[in-house]
């Protein structure tokens, strides 16, 4: 049990907090988790089973928690999937995901940020193995796909890979690689987000991240971003999170900070993954946007399973 808790939510760094911060985490965490689990899934009232826009140059389907599908003219990513009922079979899913996998067009890459189970479910892998043309994974981590049929790439930061024109570069992120708490030794690098580039579109994906530099960093290696999809969760307890998670006004400053024209908010209202009330992200995000100067229009706060286009042909 520990061992599973510790790979979802790098519990074994909690040993950081004082001692009632901790266990009053530790407590609210477990009994979320646990009252999940007899809680029934909220269905979708109707799900895009032909997510292929031939109208779209750059569009993408929000499945949910940290899991994107996008669409670049006519190549395919898919980040970060999970598609299972729970993760690290602990933490139910608060709703379906929003395309069930049948419905999947080919996917040309998947993007893995890291090896924590809210964002490499091998189970999910399993599950789309028949689509995906390639697997791409932070320095290190190849080892826990050792099985896959699929080619998997490993990148270390600012490393770049190309395959008919589609250009996938690991870009530098703040936050923890290890999947279990005796990894802790060794996966010190495990951990990053990509840019992707295709036929003159840029997209950047920051996985699971606090602030850092690294987004000014990315932003003046790849000007013109035109989407960022970043997480605005988990907020609490705060001095906790904001070693490893940006929060609403940190992504928004991450947003700035890359330069890039839209903004995808992720990694909130799919799983229990803190102390936060469900809705608190987003309701927190739209609150900021008009002292920032922005609007839904720029920063698309999407339901599960709704998908936007950003650029039209």
């Amino acid at each position: 049990m520990l061992r599973v808790a510790s790979s979802v939510l790098g519990l074994a760094l909690l040993l950081a907090l004082g001692g009632c911060e901790r266990a009053a985490f530790i407590a609210g965490f477990f009994g979320r988790s646990f009252a999940s689990l007899g809680r029934p899934m909220d269905r979708l009232p109707a799900r895009v089973t032909e997510p292929v826009r031939p109208e779209a140059r750059l569009a993408a389907l929000w499945v949910g928690h940290a899991t994107v599908l996008l669409q670049m003219d006519d190549k395919f990513i898919l980040t970060d999937p999970v598609f299972t009922d729970t993760i690290g079979q602990i933490t139910k899913r608060f709703v379906e995901p929003g395309i069930a996998v049948e419905h999947l067009p080919r996917i040309d890459a998947v993007l893995v940020s890291h090896m924590h189970f809210d964002h490499l479910s091998l189970g999910s892998l399993d599950l789309i193995e028949d689509k995906v043309r390639r697997i791409y994974l932070p320095e290190g981590a190849a080892v826990y796909v050792p099985s896959s049929r699929v080619p998997t790439i490993e990148l270390p930061p600012w490393q770049a890979h190309e395959v008919g024109g589609l250009r996938v570069t690991a870009a530098p992120v703040r936050h923890v690689g290890f999947r279990y708490a005796g990894d802790r030794a060794w996966m010190t690098k495990s951990f990053t987000g990509y840019v992707i580039e295709y036929r003159g579109l840029t997209v950047y994906f920051g996985g699971d991240t606090a602030y850092t530099p690294s987004f000014a960093a990315a932003g003046r290696r790849f000007p013109g971003i035109d989407l960022a999809i970043l997480p605005i969760a988990p907020i609490h307890p705060r001095s906790y999170m904001c070693r490893t998670h940006t929060d609403p006004h940190e992504a928004l400053v991450a947003f700035r900070d890359l330069g890039a024209e839209y903004m995808l908010p992720i990694h909130f209202d799919t799983f229990i993954n803190s102390l936060d009330e469900y809705g608190e992200a987003p309701r927190a995000l739209r609150a900021l946007l008009p002292a920032q100067g922005l609007d839904e229009r720029r920063v698309a706060v999407l339901a599960h399973g709704e998908q936007r286009i950003f650029m039209r042909r």
